[in-house]
């Protein structure tokens, strides 16, 4: 979750987007990177409000990917680009898509193995 919250940032911050969109970007990123340190501190609490933010993440750019690879009309091509590259763009939105879907997978809650 770290690193997505790192690389989401960073990403925001290059983009050359529209400075109130980049604002908007890096304050959900500053909630995720305190419900991230919220969990470690406390890894025995209630981990739904980290897990509801990575699945954000995982909508936001499977959404992403699906509107730079053409599959869908979003209007905001321009929100997912990174640095005028359409094929970094593509990469980018891959392997965001693939940590969040891992995080996701890893933050939900296991059940207890019967004995």
């Amino acid at each position: 979750m770290i690193a997505l919250v790192v690389a989401q940032t960073l990403a925001t911050l290059l983009s050359g987007g529209l400075a109130e969109l980049r604002i908007v970007g890096v304050a959900f990123n500053a909630a995720a990177a305190f419900s991230a340190y919220l969990v470690l501190r406390r890894p025995d609490r209630n981990r739904w409000p980290l897990v509801a933010w990575t699945a954000g993440f995982f909508g936001w750019h499977v959404t992403g990917l699906l509107t730079l690879a053409g599959v869908v009309t979003t209007g905001l091509d321009a929100v997912f680009t990174v640095g005028n590259d359409l094929r970094l763009s593509l990469l980018y939105q891959v392997v965001l898509t693939t940590l969040a879907g891992f995080a996701v997978h890893l933050l939900l809650p296991r059940p207890d193995k019967a004995r």
